[in-house]
């Protein structure tokens, strides 16, 4: 089966600004080129791969641009925009959309002061220019607040295409079955616009390497049973998921959870098509 990694991350120091690591002291802060994640995906059955940004700079954008050119199983990448300047997004949009590998659009909203950041005038005048062009943006939200935010985002820019990266961290941790997290997921599943990316779960359970695919499952299964098989994606997050534990054990995790939920076209979509369909990725750059 075709599994498409609709999350990977890559950073150099010597490329881009990384403002989130200045004073990291995890394992994070280092290089984190493509090609170190070469064995591990192929133990982990991975065939495609999507570059999410990591900095709200071009460099970053351009060095991902860069890495994908060079990376055959790198088939797209979610860049960044200056979406404060609607002017500037637009002339930037419709130069990177010159590359083929420029398939979406995501800024680090979850490192913003104001969790209402996306509601700004400027940036919803941004995010309609991305909707014009049939760009998507990927939501990378940690709070409820960031959930009610895209929520609001998809009211106002309805053309837009939204992804909801980690499932914007539901209460694993806690054990709450779902609560306000359950409550706003299910608002948004009723926004046929508004899809759900199943990664950064391991992470979010904040059990180093011992959290395991019944830790996740319930997340998992309520998602699918508001967004249906159609609306959801699946993403490694590496290498943030290196903090609780590889990349192979990942997906080894994630694949347990969706086999025991989907059967085998359902599982085909979260794992692949939905991704391709979702970033635009097309069937000559999959082949």
């Amino acid at each position: 089966m075709e599994i498409i990694d609709a999350h990977v991350h890559v950073w150099n120091f010597d490329r881009a600004e990384y403002a989130w690591l200045k004073n990291d002291t995890s394992v994070l802060n280092r290089n984190y080129d493509i090609e170190e994640l070469q064995p591990q995906k192929e133990s982990a059955g991975i065939t495609a791969g999507i570059l999410v940004q990591a900095a709200n700079n071009f460099e970053d954008t351009n060095w991902m641009l860069h890495v994908a050119d060079k990376t055959s199983w790198i088939k797209g990448v979610v860049g960044w925009l200056p979406l404060m300047n609607p002017a500037f997004t637009a002339t930037a949009l419709r130069e990177y959309l010159s590359n083929h590998y420029f398939k979406g659009v995501r800024h680090l909203i979850h490192d913003e002061p104001d969790p209402r950041w996306l509601l700004q005038p400027e940036v919803i005048q941004s995010l309609s220019v991305l909707a014009a062009y049939d760009v998507p943006y990927d939501v990378v939200g940690i709070k409820p607040e960031h959930l009610r935010t895209a929520l609001q985002v998809a009211q106002k820019v309805p053309d837009l295409r939204l992804m909801l990266d980690h499932l914007n961290q539901p209460p694993i941790l806690s054990g709450e079955r779902f609560g306000e997290w359950g409550d706003l997921m299910k608002e948004a599943a009723k926004h046929n616009n508004i899809y759900a990316k199943i990664s950064g779960l391991g992470t979010t359970s904040q059990k180093g390497t011992a959290w395991t695919a019944n830790d996740i499952e319930p997340y998992v299964a309520f998602v699918l049973e508001h967004f249906g098989e159609n609306r959801c994606c699946c993403g490694g997050d590496w290498p943030v998921s290196t903090l609780a534990g590889s990349y192979t054990q990942t997906w080894q995790q994630y694949q347990k959870v969706l086999s025991g939920l989907l059967d085998k076209t359902a599982l085909e979509k979260v794992l692949s098509s939905n991704a391709a369909r979702f970033y635009h990725l097309s069937a000559e750059a999959l082949a």
